[in-house]
């Protein structure tokens, strides 16, 4: 399959005409062709156009039926074979089996999201019989969910596959019954293309109307402002920066009709070294969170950039193992020039807050975009009084925070903002103390790990990738996992309906074969 530098508009090819852009090889800050013509506002329009169109004949098609349209996306991405990896490799400095890790992830979501509508359990399917008799009469009423209407999906920087054009918020939203127009990254287009097509080709093959899936490609901000402020847009899926995130939410509250953005920002996902943990193996702990630390070159949103801990001998042997850890690391590659210049006036700024100090790096960077992991560290007094130490910095950076006890230790954990993940590392010993943290922790993220370190998301019918802002922009929604697909759901309810008019779902007779609610039992008929 080529990639033409063109954008996809429902069925047709489109070359924009509002300037060009290439994307850039971070490892060596070539640009790689071909041209991509930048769309504007007349693109937007006719994709937005051609997804409302398509809407309501989509969110009505049956489970199977959009089952099988996810699987055939799933299949038609793994038959591009190793051109898709190698391109997303230029285009990312990501290497290849990292990649091809990723290629499987969106597959697997695909998969999973085909699971869960043949499954139908997403329909909340709700019949409450009439009580003719009662006093007063109670109506017929039956519920199911409804797609919310298309949705502008943003494809994000540090996932080319796994969160971009086919990523979560795409397969969630399709899965739903929500025609999808994607935003892809300016940093990788020629990724993007090709993941598009392959959308493209098999909505034609499952018979679909073409608006269930464009893709638009731009410069700036001013294409995305335009996606998400277009009348047919009913959602908004992002991953980037709180930047980002704020300008959209902003945007989506603007409009004539406000829309929900589900965007995942910024988290520093704490880790907290309980004593018992650190005494008993305080230097494992510091090599492996160090490995953790520097996957991807920190580059993922569960990078574990804040680490709590008591002062006192133990810690220091945490930090000395983290340490020695480090400064074996080679720099690696971020994902752009600008990411990479973002990362290091982070570091610059960190080192020279008072009371910071710079613990260690790893090897020194000698290419282009190449990132020198940094260690540092601090007391508790001086967190708490310096705002900016709560600020990620995207990349292999983390601080750790000495605490003087238990009780300044639960003081940092209720002053932190929201967050993705939160860690603890505990031994059998450390319930008590884990116990009184808990509440906190639930408060503040989304995950909640033992023994484990945040790098890693599983997609399952459990996980939750998500938490309360600055974290996300709403904490009561997942971006991985199932429940993803509930963003982009709403309920409507039937009073009385006539049966031959009644949807499927909550027919007499169940004829989708759905385990339902029904007079407030679960049952299959």
């Amino acid at each position: 399959m080529n990639i033409t530098g063109e954008m996809l508009i429902g069925q047709s090819s489109v070359r924009g005409a509002e300037g060009t852009l290439r994307a850039i090889n971070p490892a060596t800050n070539e640009k790689i062709g071909p041209d991509f013509g930048a769309g504007g506002s007349a693109e937007v329009d006719r994709a937005c156009t051609l997804a409302q169109q398509a809407f309501d004949s989509y969110r009505e098609t049956t489970p199977q039926r959009r089952a099988e349209f996810l699987e055939e996306i799933a299949n038609g991405i793994l038959a591009l074979g190793p051109a898709l990896i190698e391109r997303a490799a230029q285009e990312s400095g990501l290497p290849a089996a990292r990649l091809e890790g990723e290629r499987g992830r969106t597959v697997g979501q695909l998969r999973l999201f085909a699971t869960v509508v043949r499954a139908g359990q997403y329909l909340h399917a709700t019949l409450d019989s009439a009580l003719p008799e009662r006093v007063p009469p109670r109506p017929d009423l039956r519920l199911r969910k409804i797609a919310i209407g298309p949705v502008a999906v943003f494809g994000a920087s540090n996932f080319p596959l796994a969160f971009s054009v086919a990523g979560g918020d795409t397969a969630a939203a399709l899965a739903a019954g929500c025609p999808v127009v994607v935003k892809a990254h300016s940093a990788h287009p020629g990724t993007s293309e090709l993941v598009a097509r392959v959308i493209q080709q098999a909505v034609a093959a499952c018979q679909l109307p073409e608006g269930v899936f464009s893709l638009i490609i731009g410069n700036g901000n001013a294409v995305g402002q335009a996606l998400v402020s277009h009348p047919a847009i009913k959602a908004v899926g992002f991953t980037g920066s709180r930047q980002g995130g704020l300008a959209l939410m902003r945007a989506a509250a603007q409009r004539r009709e406000p829309i929900p953005v589900y965007a995942e920002m910024s988290s520093i996902n704490p880790m907290f070294l309980l004593p018992h943990a650190l005494a008993a193996r305080a230097s494992q702990i510091g090599s492996a969170f160090v490995d953790s630390l520097t996957m991807g070159v920190g580059q993922f949103c569960t990078n574990p950039g804040l680490v709590i801990g008591l002062a006192g001998e133990h810690l220091a042997q945490f930090q000395e193992a983290a340490s020695r850890a480090l400064q074996a690391k080679a720099a690696g590659t971020m994902l752009t020039p600008g990411i990479h210049s973002a990362y290091i006036a982070g570091v610059e700024r960190m080192g020279a807050i008072a009371g910071v100090t710079t613990l260690s790096q790893g090897l020194a960077a000698d290419a282009p975009c190449a990132a020198q992991a940094t260690l540092f560290a601090t007391d508790a007094a001086t967190f708490l009084a310096a705002e900016q130490l709560e600020d990620e910095i995207f990349g292999p950076s983390s601080l750790i925070v000495a605490c003087q006890n238990e009780e300044e230790m639960h003081t940092v954990a209720e002053h932190l903002a929201g967050q993705l993940s939160a860690t603890l590392q505990l031994d059998n010993d450390d319930h008590a103390l884990a116990r009184k943290l808990l509440p906190t922790l639930e408060r503040k993220a989304g995950r909640i790990l033992v023994n484990s370190y945040p790098t890693g998301v599983e997609v399952s019918y459990a996980m939750v990738h998500g938490g309360p802002f600055p974290a996300t922009s709403d904490s009561r929604s997942t971006s991985v996992g199932a429940s993803a697909i509930d963003r982009f759901l709403r309920p409507v309810c039937y009073q009385d309906l006539p049966a031959d008019l009644l949807p499927t779902a909550v027919q007499d007779g169940n004829p989708l074969g759905l385990t339902r609610l029904v007079d407030g039992n679960f049952i299959k008929r």
